[in-house]
Formats: C-alpha cells, structure tokens, sequence
C-alpha cells in the first residue's frame, strides 16, 4: 500500500501556516500602528511646545522680544529623555537657540510643520510654526522651531513591538494546539469507521452502518458496494471450486473403471503398460484436483480461523480411523501412541494437516510396515511426529519441501501434487506452530513429520 502524508498533519500544518501567516501580521500591524502611536504623540508634543514658545512672542519698540517659559521644554521631557533643540528667528535673524538648527520649510501662518532630520549625529524630529509680529510699521515673520531626538519615541515602539512580538508567538502556539485539535475532532468519525472495520473478521463483509458526517457518506457507500461485491465475489469463487472439483473428479473416476476394465482384456505387453500410464495420469490429476480443493479449502477458513479447545490426540486418533482402510490395502500398520495434549485451534484444518501428513506417510512406505504416531508435551507446546519405514527426504534441504509443487527427491514414480506438506505447513502457520521435517532415525530410513502446535 502507497502511504503519503497523512491528512491529520497536511490538515494540522497548514491551520498551523495560516495561523503563523496571521500572527506575523498582526505584529506587523501592531509595529507600525505602535511605531505611528509614538510619532504622533511626540509630533503633539512638539507642537504644543513651539506653539507654547511662540505665544509668548511681542514686539517692543519696533523690536520682537521673547521669554522662553519653562513649561514648553518641560512637557517635552515628560515624554522621554531625549535631548531638545530649539531655535526661534525673526526675518531670518536668530534671536535664540541654535544657528544651525535647519527649520523645515515653513507653511502658512499658524500651520505647524514636521519634519525628519539629522541634527549633530542623531535622528531629530522637528516642529514648525510661524507667527507675524507686528515690530514698528511693519509686520515680522517669526518661526519657532523646536526639535527633539528619537531614541526615546523609537524605544517605546521597539518595547511595543517585542511585546507584540511575544502576543504573536502566544497566539501562534496556542492556534497550533487548537489547530490540532481540530484536526483530530474531524478526522474522529473516519477514524471511527477504519477501526470499526478493522475489528471484523475477514468472513465479515457486512455493510458498514453507522453515523457518519455528510463529506463521509460518498466513502460508505463506496466502502459497503466494494464489500457487496467481494462477497458475491467470494462466493461465486467457492461454488466454483467445489463445482470444478466435482465435475473433475467424477470424469476422472469414469475414465480410469473405463481403463481398468481395457487392462484386464488387454492382450499384448504393450497395449497393458500403455494403460497403466493412462490410469497413473488419472489418479495424479484426480489427487491433484482434490489436494487443489483441500489447498483451497483451508485458504478460505484460515482467514475466519476457529479456536475451539481440542483434545490432539482424539483428533489424531479419528484421523487414523478415517485412514485406516487405505493403509490395509498395503498391508500398512498405524500406530498411535498418544498422550491428552489440550491445544486451541480449528478441527477442520488440523485434520486436513494431518490427513495430507499421514496419507503421505502411507503413500511412500512400503509394504508390510508401520507408520507410528507419537504425541508428546512441553510446558508450552505439544508435539505430534509422524514416522514412515519409506525412503525418507533425501540429502537436499527440507525448507523447500513446503513450497506448492514441490517434491523430494525420493519420489520416484509415486504418484504425488506436492500440495501435502504446503497445506499442513499454512494451517500450523495460521495457528502458531511450525512444521518439523527431518529423517528418521530408524535402521530402514524413512521420514519423520512433527506437527508443533503451542498447547491450550
């Protein structure tokens, strides 16, 4: 399965990037609105003070006199320490302050006017105002200008930009949390509905009905319609199985009575071994069709495996049973030594197992043998070891022997699909255990199959 990025963290992120994108800003607007606070309230200030100064201005026998009251320099150092700078001309002429004060370029009478400047190494703030006073016969225009430095204004915009700075951060952290959260809750239902689904066994392929928000209804109904058709298509491929298998079986059967009955009016050496080539073929395809079935068979359940408490040895021992005539026809003995072994697990498949185990065992011993089952227990296992008088598993390794289709190299001319010790491995699989394989240890030789399952 191809996994990308999961949609809670794509969702998370970007709430989280919306989230940053709004907090930055916001300090950016807070900066610039703290930074224009600042400037107008210093602007205010120095307009008050020059206005304050030029107030006090009048003419004195033809001349412009001038006090300079106090409080005009003392309202501006209410606001920062900054240094202040002043300069007061009459018709161009200094009466105090600096000379080389540079005022703005004045407006009209009574208008104040700023202006940004640099005045002795600093950054100055300036204000503005003329004013003409009547000195003898003609009227003089005279321009206060007063100016303060910026650090003050500029640290108390700085203190408010790191405090918006520090909100911005808050605010932030606080909408990612949220914007997790939110991503959480709305995923829940989905979440919700993966979990109900995964707790179904595999046979369940009911339909999926819960309540689930309007933006879900379109994956339910597409949920249950795929659910809808892989039980049609399940079932259609079991009625198939067991159809091929019968209609494979009962021609087969049809076939090799028809071959038998050539055989015994045969008349030349060579038309009987034509005939027994044909009934060989015969009883391959017919155990191939059924270990094909039985190989199906146990696919399917162990999907929806049983986990009943079963008694190892009556099942052995009910498999033998079934076993039993086969193995007289060759003069076959079964012998079962078997102990109570409690173990958990699904009777169907572990006869199957066993079945395709011991039918082995039978097949490749000779005749006028025996065939022994043993079970044994551990504190946490049983064992059950079934042990032929055949040719055993030869020399090459045993792992491959569980593979579909394999055979030893013993087989010889025994008819066989290698389907046998696929399917007994696959059901111990599906139960916990694992399939022992190894040769016997017995002056003829022969194979020995362990059957290893975890007991009850």
């Amino acid at each position: 399965m191809i996994q990308s990025r999961s949609i809670g963290k794509r969702l998370t992120l970007l709430l989280a990037a919306v989230a940053a994108l709004l907090s930055v800003l916001s300090w950016a607007m807070v900066t610039a609105l703290a930074r224009e606070a600042s400037q107008r309230t210093q602007d205010n200030v120095l307009a008050a003070s020059a206005t304050t100064i030029a107030e006090t201005l009048r003419s004195e026998q033809g001349e412009v006199r001038l006090e300079l009251p106090y409080a005009a320099f003392a309202m501006l150092g209410a606001i920062s320490e900054d240094r202040v700078f002043y300069r007061v001309t009459a018709g161009g002429v200094t009466l105090t302050g600096y000379d080389e004060l540079t005022p703005p370029t004045p407006g009209s009478a009574g208008q104040v006017v700023f202006e940004t400047s640099v005045f002795r190494g600093a950054a100055i703030r300036m204000a503005s105002l003329g004013r003409a006073v009547l000195a003898g016969d003609e009227p003089v225009l005279v321009t206060v200008t007063v100016a303060q430095t910026r650090d003050g204004v500029s640290a108390v915009a700085d203190d408010l930009s790191s405090l918006a700075a520090m909100l911005s951060v808050a605010f932030f952290l606080l909408a990612a949390a949220l914007s997790a959260l939110v991503a959480y809750t709305s995923l829940k239902p989905l979440n919700e509905i993966a979990s109900a689904v995964s707790r179904r066994g595999p046979s369940d392929l009911r339909p999926v009905v819960r309540p689930a928000p309007t933006e879900l209804a379109p994956l339910l109904l597409a949920l249950n319609r795929l659910m809808d058709r892989l039980r049609q298509s399940i079932r259609r491929s079991e009625d198939f199985i067991a159809e091929a298998a019968h209609r494979i079986r009962t021609p087969l059967a049809t076939v090799r009575a028809q071959t038998e009955i050539a055989l015994r009016m045969a008349q030349t050496d060579t038309e009987r071994e034509h005939l027994r080539q044909i009934i060989r073929a015969v009883d391959e395809s017919s155990r191939s069709a059924g270990q094909l079935l039985d190989h199906a068979t146990v696919a399917y359940r162990i999907e929806d495996l049983a986990r009943d408490t079963l008694d190892l040895a009556t099942l052995a021992a009910r498999t033998v049973a079934a076993l039993e005539p086969t193995a007289s026809m060759r003069d076959i003995r079964l012998l079962l030594k078997a102990d109570t072994a409690w173990i958990a697990g699904d009777a169907v498949l572990l006869e199957n197992a066993l079945r395709n185990i011991l039918d082995n065992a039978i097949k490749y011993s000779p005749e006028d043998t025996s065939v022994t089952l043993q079970i044994t227990c551990d504190a946490t296992t049983a064992r059950l070891s079934v042990t032929d008088q055949g040719p055993g598993l030869g020399l090459a390794p045993f792992e491959p022997l569980t593979q579909r289709f394999q055979r030893g190299e013993n087989t010889a001319d025994i008819v066989g699909s290698g389907l046998g010790l696929t399917i007994a491995a696959e059901v111990l699989q599906a139960h916990g255990g694992r399939l022992e394989l190894s040769n016997a240890q017995l002056k003829g030789g022969g194979a020995c199959i362990t059957l290893v399952l975890p007991l009850a």
